[in-house]
C-alpha cells in the first residue's frame, strides 16, 4: 500500500514502525498503549492518525518522533533506527531532522516571531540562512510580522509561527499533535490548508494526530487505530466518511 502499509522497501519511507509495542504501568494497572504495531509513512505524504480515546494515537506519535521509547520493536526515521540511539543522539536528531507542531504553540513570549522561528537552528548551532528564513516566513504568511511578539498575534498566527519553526530546519518529518485543537474552525482550516500545502508543494512529510474528522479530511489518508493496534486505512478521506468510520469504531 502506498504511504501506509506493511514493511517493505524503505527508499520511499519517511517513518517505519516494525512490531512496535509500548506498555505503561505494572500489574493490575498495566495498559498496552501499542500492540505489535507495524506501519510505514511515505515521504512527501500527509497522514492523519485517528481512533477512539485510548487507541494509542499520541503514543504512536511519541514513539515515531523519538519522544518515547517502545518496549519492543523498532522505529526508523529515513533509515535511522531510533531505538539504537542514546538520549543525546535522539535530542540531536529531533533538533535537526524532525519538526513538531502541538496544540499549545510553545512560543517564547520574550522573543520576536523571527527569534522564535530561528530558535531550533540556534539550539542546534546551525547557520541561519537569511534567504531560507525569509522564504519560510513568506510561506506561512508572516513576512510582515517578524518583529512582533507572540502576545501581539492571533491564535492562528501563533500556530503559523510554530509551523514555521518546524519547517526552518528542513525536517524530514513534521509531527503535529491536535494542531488546531485550540483554534476556532475558520482559523483551524487555514492552518490545515497550510500543512497540506507544505506537503503538496514543498514535499514535506506530515503525520498528524487528530480527533476531528474535518481536520482529517485535509490529509491524503487516515490511519485508524483501535486498542493500540492498526484497524484500517482510508485513502482520500472526506469529513463525512471519517465521521462515519469513527462512529463505527467507537461502537466496537
Amino acid at each position: 500500500m502506498d504511504g501506509v502499509g506493511t514493511p517493505g522497501s524503505q527508499n520511499s519511507w519517511a517513518v517505519e514502525l516494525r512490531s512496535v509495542s509500548r506498555t505503561y504501568g505494572r500489574g493490575a494497572g498495566e495498559v498496552a498503549a501499542l500492540r505489535d504495531l507495524s506501519l510505514t509513512f511515505g515521504r512527501g505524504s500527509f497522514t492523519a492518525v485517528m481512533g477512539p480515546s485510548g487507541a494509542g494515537k499520541s503514543t504512536l506519535l511519541h514513539c515515531a518522533a523519538g519522544l518515547d521509547r517502545p518496549d519492543g520493536g523498532s522505529v526508523q526515521l529515513a533509515g535511522t533506527d531510533l531505538t539504537t540511539l542514546d538520549e543525546a543522539q535522539l535530542t540531536m536528531l529531533r533538533r535537526e531532522r524532525i519538526g513538531f507542531v502541538f496544540q499549545a504553540y510553545n512560543l517564547l513570549g520574550s522573543l520576536t516571531v523571527e527569534e522564535n522561528i530561528k530558535l531550533p537552528l540556534l539550539l542546534a548551532e546551525q547557520v541561519v540562512e537569511t534567504a531560507w528564513l525569509e522564504h519560510v516566513a513568506r510561506r506561512v504568511g508572516l513576512a510582515d510580522r517578524m518583529g512582533h511578539r507572540p502576545a501581539q498575534l492571533s491564535g492562528g498566527q501563533q500556530q503559523r509561527v510554530a509551523i514555521a519553526r518546524a519547517l526552518v530546519t528542513r525536517p524530514e518529518v513534521i509531527f503535529a499533535d491536535e494542531p488546531t485543537g485550540a483554534l476556532d474552525s475558520r482559523t483551524g482550516r487555514g492552518v490545515l490548508a497550510l500543512l497540506r500545502e507544505v506537503v503538496d508543494h514543498d514535499g514535506n512529510t506530515v503525520i498528524m494526530v487528530t480527533h476531528d474528522p474535518i481536520a482529517a479530511s485535509y490529509a491524503q489518508r487516515v490511519v485508524f487505530l483501535v486498542d493500540g493496534a492498526f484497524a484500517e486505512v482510508m485513502e482520500s478521506p472526506t469529513a463525512e466518511r471519517v465521521a462515519a468510520r469513527m462512529t463505527r469504531l467507537e461502537g466496537l
